[in-house]
């Protein structure tokens, strides 16, 4: 009679990191059991009980290298991603752009779950995470995650390190931002010159003020609607409130002088850096829901900002995640239980081919870790490294906000290339040679 089955690493939520995790282990012969509670407990976004639904638009972007998406992908497949294997064998025609016929891409992911022989996928709600000897829990559950789940990791890394509604400003490349405009202070000049200041004259701000107020907004479902607004009202919401409010509130110039007159504004926005490199700056008190066209046509009247890069647009909605930096350690587990890791939305990452690229990584040190090998950090260089090992650690910012692939989390080119997409190129290009060596210095990858 044969021993029975029991994992190594039981993989909680089948969705896109949860099933490229799955994947992975399982190609490292490591017995996995993936488990999901759909449909047997539907969620608010689902349609369906399959693995690696995809909810909303049916687009993994871009193809293309001088494009992050399209760097990312070449990456992630220098490390044997399987997911896009799979999206690939699933697409529709889309240009540059690899796009799925969502069904059929569900379908062939149960289909390679279900043939891997060290692979059991099972429906259930996980609510607790006991600890067993010799064994992994791997919690990518994705911002829908079950209540009891959420007060099991509450309880494990704390309260305050979870955040249940994103209230998030727009992010901008400082490459983007016109300087000229733009000046370096701190109020009344205490402190370094820590931001960027865009200042306002009364008829800008009152430009700017009307076009809030008309501008489109993003509708903000039923299910994502409890507590939304409290402690960080989106700047729209407080133009509502009359004329000058911003000017009393986020965008107030007190303490500060334009280097250029000599005089105090009548408002000022200021950009906060928000990565170590300072590479990428947010608008501080910009929180909003308009919608991301409404974003790119108004933000750009402000002044220094008329050609501003947009690497995330503010947002407003339910989205379950981790305070990553301050309460997870350096492999994406819990301290207080290194047998715990996590991965995919809930760590940070925003996007499907993001969510794929940090259930990849998390799989590969879980393996490290079962093996007892040492794990090399990922160059900075590269996208996958930049973001998950860069970016969701980075403490800068006094909170984490959700972020996507994007070149401005790499570091500067150490020289100089003339032309916004050359630069991208070069970036790229840097990007995959830096993860090819890595993988032929890892004891991991075939």
């Amino acid at each position: 009679m044969s021993a029975p089955w029991s994992p190594a690493v039981t993989v909680v939520g089948a969705g896109l990191a949860g099933s490229e995790a799955a994947l992975q282990l399982a190609r490292f012969g490591v017995p996995v059991r993936l488990l999901e509670m759909r449909p047997e407990t539907p969620t608010p976004a689902h349609q369906t009980g399959e693995p690696a639904e995809i909810v909303c638009s049916n687009s993994l972007k871009s193809t293309v290298l001088s494009t992050a998406s399209g760097c990312l992908k070449q990456e992630m497949g220098l490390l044997g991603c399987r997911l896009l294997d799979l999206a690939r064998d699933a697409s529709v025609p889309a240009g540059a752009a690899l796009a799925v016929d969502k069904a059929e891409f569900s379908r062939r992911v149960r289909q390679a779950l279900e043939q891997d022989p060290n692979i059991r996928l099972e429906t259930g709600q996980v609510q607790e995470l006991p600890a067993r000897e010799g064994h992994l829990w791997l919690v990518a559950s994705g911002p829908l995650t079950s209540p009891p789940l959420i007060e099991q990791i509450g309880r494990l890394t704390g309260q305050p390190a979870l955040h249940f509604f994103d209230a998030i400003a727009p992010t901008v490349t400082t490459e983007s931002l016109d300087t000229g405009i733009l000046f370096r202070a701190a109020r009344y000049g205490k402190g370094d010159s820590d931001y960027w200041n865009a200042p306002l004259d009364q008829q800008q701000y009152e430009n700017l003020h009307r076009e809030l107020l008309a501008a489109q907004k993003a509708e903000v479902h039923d299910f994502d609607r409890a507590d939304l607004f409290d402690g960080c009202r989106p700047i729209e919401e407080i133009a509502a409130g009359g004329l000058q409010t911003m000017a009393f509130g986020p965008l107030r110039p007190v303490g500060l002088k334009d280097p250029r007159t000599g005089q105090r504004p009548h408002a000022v926005i200021q950009l906060r850096q928000e990565n170590l490199e300072g590479t990428l700056f947010g608008l501080v008190g910009f929180q909003t829901r308009l919608k991301y066209g409404e974003q790119k046509r108004v933000f750009r009247q402000i002044p220094g900002l008329e050609r501003a890069e947009f690497v995330r647009f503010g947002q407003m909605h339910r989205n379950f995640y981790l305070d990553t930096p301050r309460c997870l350690a350096a492999d994406f587990s819990v301290p207080a239980r290194p047998d715990v890791f996590l991965a995919g939305q809930i760590t940070g990452v925003e996007g499907y081919v993001e969510s794929m690229a940090s259930g990849l990584v998390a799989a590969l040190r879980m393996v490290a870790r079962l093996r007892e090998k040492p794990w090399e950090d990922l160059p900075r260089e590269t996208m996958m490294g930049a973001l998950l090992e860069g970016f969701l650690f980075d403490r800068t910012s006094g909170r984490l906000a959700p972020m996507n692939a994007n070149f401005g989390l790499l570091p500067d080119l150490q020289q100089r290339v003339r032309g916004k997409k050359e630069r991208k190129e070069a970036k790229a290009h840097r990007a995959l040679d830096a993860m090819t060596r890595w993988c032929q210095a890892s004891s991991l990858i075939d």
